[in-house]
């Protein structure tokens, strides 16, 4: 441990892999990030909260597919501000994690409290803060994880038009800080809207935590059953672009006991065990925090190498002298071919760029030519940094013998 204390620590010792990795995101990724705006492009800067945090599930589905219900029924209680309904209730993000006392905390509020992992959604503007809270209440489950559930996503462009913010880059957002995102799906509403396909989208990148709850299972009988599971299964092939069968969960995941009666025997015995099987899931997510949060910071440093190599690449590309503004409108048309011609240079995995429409996006309000050259020392400290820094880290502390 002596050599990575030295490079880290200065007069303190570092005490574990999260303080390890806070330490290394100040002194080594964070300088990149600042030298070529990630934090404007891909991500806020990550604060002391961020590594802190307890591992939090976000539910996504379409209205009344029951996500506050799954809320509750994991609770065994409401949470304050709670509401459900067979048409769209929940209007807002709600975070819901343990506190002191049950209160509602509007999202403003929670956004400027440095314990909290929340303030990079400042980002989003105070239209998106007007429909996000924070609901606290003192709960054992919560001691070990956070739950964010999210409004009904809609069908229907003019429905969709009024949201006053990016919903699918708050989604992705959340994605990034979330160990487990469940996917609710209802027997009854298995179209999946344009919405919710845009939303799936932006959860590119973290396939791995993406599980399918076929929700109110207990509303069709057994062979209506296999033909929604069946329908279910292709409508989410087409979406998700894996070759992996994702996992669906099947379940009425409320607190009424007559749902299991109506489900009979067959269903209330499968009931019970894909229940059990979600449960192990959501227990093993306390355990597995830190490796998703190794490896979340791991592919926050990939992106931001990237990131700088686009930036960079696209300051190289200015003119020295006249026809500036001309440039810099053609680069940002072909801002594709550009992606390649990176890729090409620097032998860069294509699936590891960002969202060519959201960058372009970014990009057109600002002056390519104040960019930074590559710097190539920066590059060498965080490649450094992945290949020698995080791996020590992890054998220190995973290995008590050293």
């Amino acid at each position: 441990m002596e050599g990575l204390e030295a490079k880290l620590a200065g007069s303190s010792s570092v005490t574990s892999v999260m303080d390890g990795l806070k330490r290394l995101y100040v002194k080594k990724l964070r300088p990149l990030e600042a030298t070529y705006h990630f934090n404007d492009f891909v991500s806020p800067f990550l604060t002391s909260s961020d590594f802190d945090a307890k591992p939090m599930v976000m539910l996504l589905g379409q209205y009344s597919t029951g996500k506050t219900t799954f809320i509750q029924h994991m609770l065994r209680n409401s949470y304050p501000g709670a509401q459900i309904g067979p048409e769209p209730t929940t209007d807002r993000f709600v975070v819901v994690m343990s506190g002191p006392d049950e209160r509602s905390i509007p999202g403003n509020t929670v956004a400027v409290q440095a314990d909290t992992p929340f303030a990079g959604l400042t980002t989003f503007g105070s239209a998106f803060l007007s429909k996000f809270q924070c609901s606290q209440m003192p709960h054992p489950l919560l001691e070990h994880v956070t739950f964010v559930d999210t409004p009904g996503i809609l069908s229907g462009e003019k429905q969709r038009d009024q949201r006053a913010y990016d919903f699918a880059g708050v989604t992705s957002w959340f994605a990034t800080k979330c160990d487990l995102i469940l996917l609710l799906f209802d027997p009854h509403k298995l179209d999946i809207s344009d919405e919710f396909r845009q939303v799936i989208s932006s959860l590119h990148g973290h396939d791995d935590k993406i599980r399918v709850v076929l929700n109110k299972a207990h509303q069709v009988d057994t062979q209506q059953l296999m033909r929604v599971y069946g329908a279910l299964m292709w409508s989410l092939g087409k979406v998700l672009n894996t070759p992996e069968v994702t996992r669906v969960y099947i379940g009425s995941f409320n607190n009424r006991t007559e749902s299991e009666v109506a489900a009979g025997p067959l269903g209330q015995e499968l009931f019970k065990k894909e229940q059990e099987d979600l449960l192990a899931d959501l227990n093993d997510i306390p355990k597995k925090s830190s490796d998703h949060k190794i490896n979340e910071f791991v592919k926050r440093a990939r992106a931001a190498k990237i990131h700088a190599h686009i930036i960079s690449h696209l300051k190289k590309e200015m003119p020295a002298m006249m026809g500036k503004s001309k440039a810099q409108k053609k680069l940002i048309e072909n801002l594709g071919d550009e992606f390649v011609k990176v890729q090409n240079e620097f032998h860069l995995p294509p699936g590891d760029f960002p969202d060519v429409d959201h960058f372009r996006n970014v990009l057109s309000g600002h002056n390519l030519d104040k960019f930074e050259k590559l710097n190539r020392k920066m590059i060498q400290v965080v490649d450094d940094m992945l290949a020698h820094d995080i791996p020590e880290l992890l054998k220190y502390f995973r290995n008590p013998f050293g």
